[in-house]
């Protein structure tokens, strides 16, 4: 068993209405706000103090998160933004939670269970419920790194929210600057059932789809490391050759060799290259 690829990231800021603006401006189409709710101890479904929008990619997203109820718990969000404003979540996509679950306890890893959270969405249909099933990675120093389990993916990935003015289609790395890239690789290698390869700088993690890769320099020429570890940025794929990013974002991105950066400070504190 392994996961299947990335699904999705987590750009994490203060406010989700400034943070969608940002992503709009950048050519992306998002979904209506939503708030999350989770089961508590008595296992009642409530809301809980996080919200989001999600740009749906053809291959995975990026989920643009914030707290949006200050008086409900954030889920450990706080304690993420303390840090710096960015990408804290890395979530791989996995078909069977409970297989994953047993996996992993029985490699050592002491996960309490699967956990369950849940958001309302608008869909053809009128309201409805969007569900997942996560494996988390326990204590975790990079952030929010799980496995999960869409159980309601028609829901997500509506075929109107899936053609973005920037032409992404499709979530094909994620660059992660790390004190030690082997322990990290470590780690994630043995939550995504997946070993590492070395690459010039560092390591990777190549899935079906999408890869991970550590370093201890920095991941992109120019962005600065706010602090260790650091889950820098994200490659996007477009299918255009990134034409429509180069016309939206011309004058506050720049040319790289791998392709069209867009910096952490025009991005919510992620850097979001296209090629």
């Amino acid at each position: 068993m392994s996961a299947a690829g990335l699904d999705h990231v987590g750009i994490a800021g203060p406010d989700l209405d400034a943070l969608g603006a940002a992503y709009e401006r950048l050519g992306f189409r998002l979904t209506p706000r939503a708030q999350h709710h989770a089961p508590g101890p008595d296992l009642v479904v409530r809301p809980i103090g996080t919200g989001n929008r999600c740009a749906m990619l053809r291959q995975g997203y990026l989920e643009l998160i914030a707290v949006i109820d200050p008086a409900l718990p954030s889920n450990t969000l706080d304690r993420f933004l303390a840090r710096y404003h960015g990408l804290h979540i890395i979530a791989f996509e996995i078909d069977d939670p409970e297989a994953e679950l047993a996996r992993l306890r029985g490699s050592g890893l002491t996960i309490p269970g699967i956990a369950w959270l849940e958001r309302p969405i608008d869909a053809p249909g009128g309201a409805a419920t969007a569900r997942f099933a996560r494996v988390p990675m326990p204590d975790a120093p990079e952030g929010r790194i799980q496995l999960i389990r869409h159980l309601t993916p028609e829901l997500l990935w509506q075929p109107d929210l899936l053609d973005h003015p920037n032409h992404a289609v499709a979530l094909e790395e994620v660059a992660l600057v790390v004190v030690d890239p082997a322990e990290s690789a470590a780690r994630f290698a043995r939550l995504v059932g997946v070993a590492a390869t070395p690459l010039a700088e560092g390591l990777v993690l190549t899935l079906p789809r999408g890869r991970v890769r550590f370093t201890s320099a920095d991941a992109y020429p120019g962005v600065a490391t706010p602090s260790l570890p650091f889950i820098a940025g994200v490659t996007l794929g477009t299918d255009d050759a990134g034409a429509a990013i180069r016309r939206i974002a011309g004058a506050i991105g720049r040319e790289t060799a791998g392709g069209f950066l867009v910096p952490p400070e025009r991005a919510g504190g992620a850097a979001l290259l296209f090629r």
